[in-house]
């Protein structure tokens, strides 16, 4: 029963934070529909993209991003054993982190001009001026987002998702909204009086999303999380010293350190993307997009979700049960994400015009999109797997493996990227990329097995496969669909690439359906399952 109990928790929690993926990716789209409509591919978005390189790096720099993963567990045994110690735990790793991520933001803002043409070494001169703007308007977002990370952390251990679940809405609503309102502001006759010229020279472009960027990251990810934490108790002060400090930055360090394939996958894409060419960097940047959409989807939600029952399960020494949970979701994961990638991949032509087609991006910039879009999706499993897999490793205490093998990788890499990919184009690039993450997940799943054994993945290798056999004439009847309609049809380009992408999904699904339903019911049994408890209550 208490099994059970956990499992409902996790699903219920699963759900919460994938309802807010589905809808977050869904804004992020409409947010690169109206960047690709406005500006195509090339010159200012190319500029835009790359002025996350820094950014995104501090984030990594300070864990960030896995900042529940290495305050949970202190956190969760402190309170359990000294709640007003807790606090003073938390005030000061909440110190360290705001201090910290100021000083490298303020740094960042002052080198920014040299920064500019280290992230995009193949850009003009004229566009590292505008890059280096651009980056001091983004770099501000990090304190909001490292500071907002550590009040998220504070709400996932109190198993607390809805307030964390609206942070990407808000995010993603704020960029929009300042990006489209900024230079129509510009134009009106009380800012052409008021403001001065310099200023109103500037807002022009794509200043107004990098301004919603920061404006985002501080409503979504600090204000509102914050707000929720002092109603319920928070207990902030300064606080610069505490015992535990040195088990958290242990803990962390390696995160902090040891920046893994994975982690700088999408920096990769925009700095040797500046290298091949105008408008690689976009072009790359919106095929990435589209593939991580399934990535989010099938994977983000269960694995943040998932992450906290996985340390309680360790923390009572119930490793049966932590493999079997393990097991389960790198099962659904794969179930899903294969048929769903191949989907992707054969009707990828009406998705890239449905989505960026349209004004300044062009039926060219599509079909250049959508080679790199397809050599991208071959390695979404391999995102699922890890995106499940490191949290195991994390629950056990172990961020220095992924960080060693990803840092050997990164390593390996870098070199490939610059002598071999750039000179190939942008498609050898979307390669590399996705090769060097997968080559690093089986290396992970290898290191996994020889410590922990195969429980873990008993029956996934079978399953994978079976599931891609499925997909494989699903995918050639959703392709030729797909490729003959979009060339026949005459209709505008808009409502073609809705109704070719319609008639491509249900080729693929009249074929994969029957044939998964004989070949790996597992993949349907979890909607099975959903449908009979419906058929029952009804």
């Amino acid at each position: 029963m208490a099994l059970l109990t956990a499992q409902q928790r996790m699903g219920a929690a699963a759900l919460i934070l994938a309802a807010s993926t589905i809808l977050s990716r869904l804004m992020g789209l409409a947010r690169d529909k109206i960047i690709s409509w406005q500006f195509g591919a090339g010159g200012e978005s190319d500029m835009y993209f790359a002025a996350f390189v820094v950014p995104d790096i501090i984030n990594y720099l300070l864990a960030g991003g896995f900042m529940s993963i290495t305050i949970i567990p202190l956190l969760t045994r402190r309170f359990q054993e000294d709640e007003a110690d807790a606090w003073s735990f938390f005030s000061c790793v909440f110190c360290w982190m705001a201090a910290a991520s100021t000083l490298l933001t303020i740094g960042g803002m002052a080198v920014a001009p040299w920064l500019a043409q280290m992230v995009a070494p193949g850009f003009t001169p004229e566009q590292w001026q505008r890059l280096a703007f651009f980056m001091r308007i983004i770099l501000p977002a990090q304190i909001f987002f490292l500071c907002g990370a550590c009040v998220t952390a504070l709400l996932f251990m109190r198993r607390q998702f809805r307030v964390p679940a609206l942070a990407p809405l808000i995010y993603n609503g704020a960029i929009i909204a300042v990006g489209l309102l900024l230079p129509w502001l510009a134009t009106t006759q009380t800012a052409q009086n008021s403001l001065p010229p310099w200023l109103l020279a500037h807002m022009d472009g794509m200043t107004g999303y990098c301004v919603g960027v920061t404006l985002g990251a501080a409503l979504g990810t600090f204000v509102l999380p914050l707000r929720v934490a002092e109603q319920q108790g928070l207990r902030l002060r300064m606080v610069w010293r505490h015992p535990l400090m040195g088990r958290f930055l242990l803990t962390a360090l390696p995160l902090m350190l040891g920046q893994t394939i994975m982690m700088l996958d999408e920096q990769f894409l925009r700095v040797f993307g500046s290298l091949a060419g105008d408008g690689a960097v976009s072009l790359l940047n919106y095929a990435r997009r589209i593939t991580q959409v399934p990535v989010g989807l099938v994977g983000q939600a269960a694995a943040v979700a998932s992450y906290p029952f996985l340390v309680s399960l360790l923390a009572q020494g119930e490793t049966d049960r932590f493999n079997s949970t393990l097991r389960t979701a790198l099962r659904a994961s794969v179930a899903l994400i294969i048929p769903c990638a191949f989907c992707m991949a054969a009707t990828g032509w009406p998705i890239l015009g449905v989505i960026f087609q349209g004004g300044r991006f062009s039926l060219a910039d599509t079909l250049a999109t959508l080679p790199l879009t397809r050599i991208m999706l071959a390695a979404t499993p391999f995102w699922i797997v890890y995106m499940v897999l490191v949290r195991a490793y994390y629950a056990h205490g172990d961020t220095i493996t992924p960080a060693i093998t990803g840092s050997i990788m990164t390593a390996l890499c870098i070199p490939l990227y610059y002598w071999w990919a750039v000179p190939h184009g942008a498609w050898a690039i979307a390669a590399l990329s996705g090769l060097s993450v997968s080559l690093y997940v089986l290396w992970l799943v290898g290191i996994w097995i020889r410590r922990h054994g195969s429980g873990a993945f008993t029956g996934l290798t079978g399953l994978g496969l079976r599931v891609t056999l499925c997909s494989l004439p699903a995918t050639a009847a959703g392709w030729w669909v797909s490729e003959v309609c979009m060339r026949t049809l005459a209709l505008s380009p808009i409502l073609k690439a809705c109704v070719v992408l319609m008639l491509g999904g249900c080729a693929f699904a009249a074929l994969f359906l029957p044939i998964a339903w004989q070949c790996a019911p597992e993949t349907l049994e979890p909607v099975l399952q959903r449908l009979r408890r419906k058929c029952n209550a009804a």
